[in-house]
């Protein structure tokens, strides 16, 4: 639905699978390193009832931070994988419910949204 767009890692939970669980697995899926879930911090939610029109699909995005990881973040499910400036962040074409979760995610580094 939003090929060619700029998203966060992550992805679909499985049923019976918890939050933390689907995350844990996504991110060794698509970067290919290990996170543990006392790492992460959660630090942002979006909904798709937050836009104007609602997507087809309601949408429910967590975002956690993590500081600490094993392995090379390295492109293993997706088009492309970049570190990004977080004065860049905003300028990238993202999904609509990545946006409010980058201003999130500055506010949480002590960045102010530009």
């Amino acid at each position: 639905m939003h090929g060619g767009l700029w998203e966060f890692p992550g992805g679909k939970v499985e049923q019976g699978e918890t939050h933390l669980a689907a995350l844990v697995r996504e991110i060794d899926e698509e970067l290919g390193i290990s996170i543990l879930v006392d790492n992460l911090v959660e630090i942002a939610r979006a909904d798709s009832h937050d836009l104007p029109q609602a997507e087809a699909l309601p949408v429910n995005i967590v975002l956690f931070a993590c500081r600490l990881w094993h392995g090379q973040p390295q492109c293993l499910d997706g088009e492309e994988i970049a570190w990004v400036a977080s004065e860049g962040l905003l300028q990238l074409p993202m999904p609509p419910l990545d946006y409010p979760l980058a201003r999130q995610l500055l506010a949480f580094m002590g960045q102010e949204a530009k």
